[in-house]
């Protein structure tokens, strides 16, 4: 059976439609496609005043994504992330600097971030699968090991 799309669903405590737009200020190509009110039928069992935000729709740089407040029955967990490959430090920094704005220090380590609203990130340069694989088993294990001594990835500090 082909698949006709697949669309990342981020589970909220009620601030989706906050996390939505912060995500969308900081890639480009990218906007809110809808915005879904919880309707006063079937409150009793889900629990949420009618009128407030259900799921809010959007897209960063072409991948579609649905915040659903859901409620605090699940959190959000590093064992999933989102990779944002960057061209050169500059992108790195840019990303690094909006994304971990306001998020979990203690989950900075090797280019992975947790944002202020638990969603989890890795800002890593394009060349890290090649300078981590190289060829050269001394290159890419001084590599590995500059990377796991990092926070932020710092390109030069990786080759």
């Amino acid at each position: 059976m082909p698949l006709n799309s697949l669309i990342t669903c981020l589970w909220f405590d009620g601030n989706a439609e906050e996390a939505a737009n912060h995500y969308v200020s900081i890639f480009s190509n990218s906007k809110i496609t809808g915005i879904k009110k919880y309707p006063a039928a079937g409150s009793e069992i889900h629990k949420r005043k009618p009128g407030t935000v259900m799921t809010v729709t959007f897209e960063l740089n072409g991948h579609r994504f649905v915040g659903l407040n859901g409620g605090p029955a699940y959190k959000l967990s590093p064992a999933i992330s989102f990779q944002v490959e960057c061209e050169d430090q500059a992108e790195i920094d840019y990303y690094w600097e909006k994304l971990g704005e306001g998020g979990d220090e203690e989950a900075k380590r090797c280019g992975w971030l947790a944002d202020k609203f638990g969603v989890s990130w890795q800002i890593v340069p394009k060349a890290l699968p090649k300078i981590l694989t190289d060829d050269d088993k001394e290159k890419a294990g001084k590599g590995m090991v500059a990377m796991l001594g990092m926070k932020k990835i710092e390109i030069d500090g990786l080759q």
